[in-house]
């Protein structure tokens, strides 16, 4: 018998202080964000988007047809490091918030893919989606609670089944994804699911084609690490021209044509600077840009790719 703890790595419920805190922490993906929470509403609540229509154009309009039979799907596409999961695992409370209904999020575990044994990978996708789906109890009228179901590395699941040496267990997965996708589709079933993946190109087309939106999130650009520097050293004796400083030796260089990814900035360099400082010495300019110049950012998943 298969259990919720073998099928997802966590199962959180929204809203939650924590998580929320977590989300307003991404700096630097406030147009990601603000589209998101749009798509997201859209989909979870299709009464909006009709009181939309009639406050402004006086009835439906036929352009909301659009919507009716948009697959809730998302894909977040980018290299390691730049919030994708970050993101995926938090934004459910700001939408379980702005819609007063309780989200379940449901991250789905590598061990679903199964060992390889014909039909296992099929079954336990199946378990997953019909999981998911009793969440949130049968669609009617307006919805009363939602959930999210997070994919994370969907490359390894939802690869092309272009590829020749696809082996007939990994197709089959594929298909058994699709079908899952699809019910929720034809069911309109209050269920959003995120793939999440460092190769967009190796996702399955048919699965990008049932995507309601792409986001692609990239290495924070020279404004986004400011911000992101500012509000991680808010207390810390530095003038803007430090942290001008940091910016530049955060970013590419003549060494590099690529910068620091946003969890280089939160988990490497700033931890390390810290620890550099503690317990004899106050944070300072010269020992971040210190720090700065010892870490070697991680490149650039295509290369590290091409490289191997």
């Amino acid at each position: 018998m298969t259990s919720r703890a073998d099928l997802f790595d966590a199962v959180v419920e929204l809203p939650d202080a924590s998580v929320r805190r977590r989300y307003n922490a991404l700096v630097g993906l406030d147009d990601l964000k603000a589209r998101l929470a749009k798509e997201a509403e859209l989909l979870l609540n299709p009464a909006g988007l009709e009181h939309w229509s009639k406050t402004y154009h006086g009835a439906r309009i036929v352009a909301c047809d659009a919507f009716a039979d948009r697959p809730p799907v998302f894909l977040f596409a980018g290299d390691v490091g730049t919030g994708k999961t970050a993101l995926a695992e938090s934004f459910g409370d700001p939408v379980a918030r702005s819609l007063s209904i309780p989200l379940l999020l449901f991250r789905l575990s590598l061990s679903s893919r199964g060992s390889g044994a014909v039909g296992e990978m099929t079954q336990l996708l199946a378990v997953a989606f019909d999981e998911v789906r009793r969440s949130v109890g049968a669609a009617s009228g307006k919805h009363k609670s939602a959930s999210v179901l997070l994919i994370d590395e969907a490359d390894a699941l939802a690869q092309s089944r272009e590829a020749s040496q696809m082996h007939h267990e990994d197709r089959a997965g594929v298909n058994a994804l699709i079908r899952g996708l699809n019910s929720l589709s034809e069911q309109h079933i209050p269920v959003l699911v995120v793939l999440a993946t460092n190769r967009l190109d190796a996702i399955d087309p048919a699965v990008r084609r049932r995507a309601a939106a792409i986001f692609r999130f990239e290495r924070p650009n020279e404004a986004q690490r400011r911000e992101a520097l500012v509000a991680l050293l808010r207390g810390v004796d530095l003038c803007d021209a430090d942290i001008a400083r940091l910016v530049e030796a955060t970013g590419p260089t003549d060494g590099r044509t690529y910068g620091f990814t946003y969890s280089g900035i939160y988990q490497r360099l700033v931890p390390s600077a810290v620890l550099a400082a503690y317990p004899g010495r106050a944070l300072s300019r010269d020992l971040l840009l210190g720090t700065a110049l010892t870490i070697t950012p991680t490149p650039p998943f295509a290369e590290r790719h091409a490289e191997s």
